[in-house]
């Protein structure tokens, strides 16, 4: 037995409560068995005993150990209490004032900076409606200048006719000989007299409310109040056999071998590493989002759905015909493409994501980048039907991020 202490060990006290016996042997429990954490007899410590080789200690010894730990665990009781009550006392009243005066600077910077957004809004208002009523004055005036014009012509014509049905009707042949001169006067300032031609100056010229400011805020609003983004997948049959589509049917890879395995079929692009979306949008406000960190060659945009789909001329070329409209990068090169012409696009750095705003309402095409809100270009155009989204990638991969 390895115990500290020998012998049976004193028994109670007189006129002490007799402790508990144990069950076993009916003797008291005045060890404590530290490999069972129970207290056991003299006989359980001995030859035949339960615990005989264990390591047993003297059960005072043991409480004597509980006593000093409790101890202990009062003290650092009463240490963090006082820490707290100190903690509740001193520090939570000053952060409770910080709080309070870094809320009423954050709800002053909030009133300060809105208040010049709207003073800016309000501005900004004025000046495009004076211009939006300056321009129907002048469309007004242009076409009242046009009326009292034409009535004149009008009166003209008619009094010129007039003279000559009244030389054919009332002289004779050699009276009208002797009329050629005026004839010929009356005919030659009838036919100074133009007809009316289409004239830009009698529309109302809408591109009087576009400002970049508004744009930007417009773009800002409709971008934080879209609850998301369209479920917008590639239309496999419509993959060129130079990409590969994802199971998902939202990322593209370019491969420069052109795959076998592609069945041709009238609406594949089987030339340029093309795809249309499966989903058209011919009313509304539409927006998607594609992932194109990973490629340095791409586009991005819309089609109508007349886009030819063979060979390698201009005509199944994103941005080279009349059929689609796309933002694009190649290599640092960003460029905004459209029927052949090609708008340079100054950027800052290349997006990670680039974003689709369409707006058919409007008639504008908008591209973004979605990290910063940043209105990469805008496109206004008269959009002859329903758009699908467009894709190409030359370089790497590019996805719909959903």
């Amino acid at each position: 037995m390895s115990a500290e202490g020998a012998g049976q060990g004193p028994g109670p006290e007189p006129g002490s409560e007799p402790g508990p016996l144990c069950p076993e042997h009916g003797q008291a429990l005045n060890w404590f068995c530290c490999s069972e954490r129970r207290l056991v007899c003299a006989a359980c410590t001995e030859l035949g005993g339960r615990c005989r080789g264990h390591r047993i200690r003297r059960a005072e010894k043991r409480a004597e150990e509980l006593r000093n730990k409790i101890v202990d665990q009062c003290e650092r009781l009463q240490l963090q209490s006082a820490t707290i009550t100190k903690y509740v006392a001193d520090v939570l009243p000053g952060k409770n004032q910080r709080a309070v005066s870094t809320a009423s600077a954050a709800r002053e910077l909030v009133i300060q900076r809105l208040g010049l957004v709207r003073s800016l809004c309000e501005s900004e208002e004025q000046r495009l409606l004076e211009q939006v009523h300056g321009e129907e004055e002048r469309a007004h005036q242009s076409i009242l200048t046009q009326r009292v014009h034409w009535a004149e012509a009008l009166q003209k014509l008619d009094t010129i006719r007039g003279s000559l049905v009244d030389m054919l009707t009332h002289l004779d042949d050699l009276q009208l000989i002797q009329k050629e001169q005026e004839i010929f006067e009356r005919t030659e300032e009838a036919e100074g007299i133009l007809d009316p031609k289409e004239s830009e100056k009698l529309n109302f010229n809408e591109k009087c409310t576009r400002s970049p400011l508004l744009t930007q805020l417009w773009a800002t609003a409709i971008l934080g109040s879209l609850s998301g983004t369209e479920d917008v997948r590639m239309d496999e049959r419509t993959v060129s056999p130079f990409l590969q589509l994802s199971d998902d049917r939202r990322t593209l890879t370019f491969n420069s071998k052109k795959s076998k395995a592609c069945a041709d079929g009238p609406e594949r692009f089987d030339h340029w590493p093309n795809a249309l979306a499966d989903t058209s949008f011919q009313a509304g406000l539409h927006a998607w989002t594609v992932n194109v960190q990973n490629s340095c060659a791409y586009k991005v945009g819309v089609a109508l759905g007349q886009l030819p789909r063979k060979g390698s001329g201009s005509d199944s070329r994103l941005g080279c015909n009349t059929f689609s409209w796309v933002f694009s990068r190649c290599g640092q090169e960003f460029r905004f493409s459209h029927d052949g012409q090609h708008e340079p696009l100054a950027l800052l750095r290349c997006p990670a994501q680039l974003g689709v705003l369409l707006d058919l309402q409007a008639q504008e095409l908008l591209f973004y980048e979605p990290a910063s809100g940043t209105v990469l270009h805008i496109h206004h155009a008269s959009f002859p039907g329903p758009l699908f989204p467009v894709f190409a990638v030359a370089d790497q991969t590019i996805s719909i991020v959903h």
